[in-house]
């Protein structure tokens, strides 16, 4: 065979090895029934809200680390009061007070006016670390990629693969750390118009149901829990050691800088006695 015939069918394994992540095959619908539909052989899933009820999935795999990638399309139109998450934390049935969780939620708002996206980590329950953006594009018109980074040393999320924030590993100074959970994949699309949309002053349009999130190319390089043995098997990659570059750096300053609208670490009204320990520390370790 010509080396260039070769070269091809290397690639063209490569491509389908990333397009084969099937939602039949790494997700179960966990509530919302027909609201949530697996489309095109597996390659494409749908969440609907209506005003009884939303829906959502989980994956079928737990992880303890990873790069987690998932392409979405949101509500569209007059978005106001829905909220659509993408997150990581253990399978719905062993969450307890005490569980860690890595979230994106995206807050709907009335026709013409930004998303909120809301990004927060719990550790071993604590959660409030909370971080709002608006986001430079208009995410109901096309797909786009929203990444959780997560290895022992540190929490990046990102989009379409721009860094937005990074949650560093700082349990040497008291500051718990997700990385003893093995944790599940989620999204939902759900009713939260008392509080999500403007603190709950705008109201979902029910006249506009049923509302519609999309979701596809997902994809996992991780290490995938094994609940028998207590043990985990790692796919090899970059993403385990992962951390910021200068370009990297660049990039999450540029973002911060414009669309950054809420930070915790700098609401002292919330912190009177000082903001928490991790504040104090750089953005991009």
């Amino acid at each position: 065979m010509a080396p260039l015939s070769l070269a091809i069918l290397v690639l063209l394994g490569h491509l389908m090895a990333i397009s084969e992540a099937n939602f039949h095959q790494h997700f179960d619908v966990t509530w919302g029934h027909h609201r949530a539909q697996i489309k095109d052989g597996g390659q494409l899933l749908t969440l609907s809200l209506e005003k009884d009820s939303g829906a959502g999935f989980q994956s079928k795999s737990q992880y303890l680390f990873g790069r987690i990638d998932m392409q979405i399309k949101l509500v569209a139109g007059n978005s106001a009061g829905t909220v659509t998450t993408f997150y990581v934390s253990p399978q719905l049935s062993s969450q307890g007070p005490n569980h860690d969780e890595i979230d994106f939620e995206f807050l709907g708002n009335s026709s013409g006016d930004p998303y909120t996206l809301h990004t927060n980590v719990f550790s071993q329950g604590k959660g409030n670390r909370e971080q709002q953006f608006h986001l430079w594009f208009d995410p109901t018109t096309a797909f786009h990629t929203y990444t959780i980074l997560w290895n022992s040393q540190r929490i990046i999320f990102l989009v379409d693969n721009i860094p937005i924030r990074v949650f560093s590993n700082l349990e040497s100074m008291g500051v718990p750390f997700p990385n003893k959970q093995p944790m599940s994949i989620h999204s939902s699309l759900w009713n939260a118009d008392d509080w999500a949309t403007q603190g709950g002053r705008v109201k979902a349009d029910w006249t506009k149901a049923p509302f519609v999130a999309s979701y596809k190319n997902f994809k996992a390089e991780a290490c995938i829990w094994n609940p028998s043995s207590a043990s985990s098997a790692c796919s090899p990659g970059a993403w385990q050691t992962q951390g910021l570059d200068a370009a990297g750096r660049n990039r999450i300053r540029w973002v911060q800088s414009k669309y950054l609208i809420y930070n915790y670490c700098t609401d002292r009204k919330r912190f009177p006695q000082g903001v928490p320990v991790e504040c104090k520390q750089s953005r991009f370790l």
